[in-house]
């Protein structure tokens, strides 16, 4: 599924225009965005639970030359399903 096709769902079964649907998604979007630069956790019950993990700096090989590298600490977003998105899947 595409953002397009995201949008046309979100319209359909909402009852909002296409141009509604898809400022709700950018909306959504920024807020997750937002709450996750802030270092927060955003659950939705049901659905799922959207974090922050750090991930520490390490260091790397190259395959080709085999070279050391680097690699900086960094923070990665995370999705954790929950209990009704994994039910309705399954």
């Amino acid at each position: 599924m595409t953002k397009a096709d995201l949008v046309n769902a979100m319209a359909e079964k909402a009852g909002l225009s296409k141009a509604d649907a898809e400022k709700a998604l950018k909306g959504f979007c920024d807020a997750v965005t937002d709450a996750l630069k802030a270092g927060e956790k955003l659950s939705l019950v049901g659905f799922g639970t959207f974090s922050v993990s750090k991930r520490a700096a390490r260091t790397g090989q190259n395959p080709q030359t085999g070279e050391k590298i680097n690699i900086p600490a960094a923070n990665t977003p995370k999705f954790k399903a929950g209990k009704a998105l994994k039910d309705a899947v399954n």
